[in-house]
């Protein structure tokens, strides 16, 4: 029995290695390829720092992929195991169809765990810091933030066109400093500036050249008549303050981000973490309670759709990996959206999102219990 287990397992395991690799490839690389272009191309992001940016959104995308690719493992496997009537033999010889899939439940509760771990921990951590991606960019390599031939408005209160960036300084500026109408207070034009950090106090500090400015009535912008032009400077240095964009990220953090001790205890407190936040409504509370249950719940994917897999592929009795495949891909998106479908109502506590998401691992456990136990009995 022990070469029976170490057979199965051998083979699971590589499939299902390769079957996540591939998928967080295709998924996450695919999904995440506009953003780093844009980093890329747009904020002349070094490499090292992409390298960074795809670490953080590996680990968030596994919750997806170990389950999806452990399915997929299970359903070829199996399929070809069945194909070539290696199940039958077994069973001939006495072996039950649940002895031969003791590496499989052992396998998918190793998966249980690994999802688990990330769902609690790695991936709130993980989207935390890749909140915080263009904070960092920002700060580590200030001048990929300023574009040639492009408005910036990514920092409140400016607009900043730079007409030309050679890596080292930023040619033909032109600078609105908006008021909080958003209507224009100061104009700056600059023939040269030179981008530089100020890490202790959030901000970045832009050294402006042959500058001229007009300054804007604060009570009449558009009154043209009170502009004063003409206004001269050879040089100034112009504070860009990051803190909102320190503050948007790190303060005020989506659920997705938090960890398992900092949802419990915004839910026992009843508010936010800020000083002085005022409490949750109903509504927010019951996302709260919705995303402690959904990591749990989808923790167990593996287990629920291997169970569904076995089954199936022995039914199916087809070796060929397309075949496997597709039916994988069938499985996983009823599963998974099934699970988005409950995010749809996360607002609404009337109807109890936080238990809607257990449906589709008590549809699944269900069905997948009641093909693997005819099977087992004939």
């Amino acid at each position: 029995m022990k070469i029976l287990d170490r057979y199965v397992s051998k083979q699971l395991g590589l499939t299902t290695l390769i079957a996540v690799s591939v998928l967080s490839v295709v998924l996450v690389l695919g999904n995440v390829f506009k953003q780093i272009f844009e980093l890329l191309i747009n904020k002349n992001a070094p490499y090292e720092f992409l390298l960074t940016f795809v670490e953080y959104i590996i680990p968030f995308s596994l919750i997806f992929t170990l389950p999806w690719g452990f399915l997929t493992a299970v359903l070829l496997v199996f399929g070809r195991m069945s194909a070539e009537h290696e199940l039958t033999a077994l069973r001939a010889n006495g072996v039950s169809i649940t002895r031969i899939c003791v590496s499989v439940f052992a396998l998918a509760g190793a998966c249980v765990a690994i999802c688990l771990w990330i769902n609690l921990e790695v991936a709130p951590k993980a989207q935390a810091r890749f909140k915080l991606a263009l904070y960092e960019l920002a700060m580590h390599r200030p001048l990929s933030m300023f574009d040639s031939d492009r408005v910036i408005d990514a920092f409140p209160g400016l607009k900043i066109y730079i007409e030309r960036n050679d890596g080292e300084q930023l040619h033909n500026l032109l600078v609105y400093e908006l008021g909080s109408d958003s209507e224009p207070q100061k104009v700056i034009f600059a023939r040269r500036g030179k981008i530089h950090t100020d890490a202790a106090n959030h901000r970045l500090l832009l050294d402006l050249f042959d500058a001229r400015y007009e300054q804007r009535d604060a009570g009449a912008p558009q009154a043209f008549g009170r502009i004063r032009q003409g206004i001269t400077m050879q040089q100034t240095t112009l504070p860009i303050s990051l803190q909102d964009l320190y503050d948007r990220n790190q303060k005020r953090r989506p659920l997705s981000s938090l960890s398992l001790a900092e949802l419990q205890s915004a839910l026992q407190e009843g508010h936010a973490a800020e000083p002085g936040s005022p409490p949750y409504t109903a509504s927010e509370s019951s996302e709260i309670r919705m995303e402690l249950n959904k990591r749990f719940s989808l923790s167990l994917a593996s287990l629920a759709l291997g169970l569904m897999a076995v089954p199936l592929a022995v039914t199916a009795q087809r070796r060929e990996t397309a075949a496997g495949f597709l039916f994988s891909l069938l499985l996983a998106f009823v599963y998974f959206f099934m699970i988005i479908m409950t995010g749809w109502v996360k607002g609404r506590p009337e109807l109890h999102p936080e238990l809607l998401v257990w449906v589709p691992n008590l549809l699944f456990f269900c069905f997948g219990g009641g093909m693997f136990r005819r099977l087992a009995s004939r």
